[in-house]
């Protein structure tokens, strides 16, 4: 599948997990099946709008949200590791990210 594809995945997977929701209970809220959202959440299945739209209903988020900060492929030009990054902290726990933010703080501090 597209590398768009595998972003909105691991988004999906990522809310789900800071929701402490299992996949099982996402499915049940957005009326798809749960061997489905696994898909999706790993990139196999290529989802339509409207599974979307009912993935980030039964998340309580926008689709703004889940796009957000995604550029085209074509746009893009050498390593993203800011994008990288971001996909990272988005599957992780407040208090993980808080974490890894007070971490890179740090490393910069002894960078410059």
């Amino acid at each position: 599948m597209s590398e768009l594809t595998q972003i909105i995945g691991k988004r999906i997977r990522g809310f789900r997990q800071r929701q402490g929701l299992s996949q099982e209970a996402l499915a049940e809220r957005c009326g798809l099946h749960v061997t489905y959202i696994g898909q999706v959440e790993r990139g196999e299945k290529n989802a339509s709008m409207e599974s979307i739209q009912k993935i980030a209903a039964g998340l309580g988020i926008s689709l703004d949200r889940l796009f957000e900060k995604i550029e085209p492929v074509s746009a893009q030009k050498g390593p993203d590791y800011p994008r990288q990054a971001y996909e990272l902290l988005c599957g992780l726990e407040l208090r993980q990210q808080q974490i890894l933010l007070e971490l890179l703080e740090k490393a910069l501090e002894l960078t410059i």
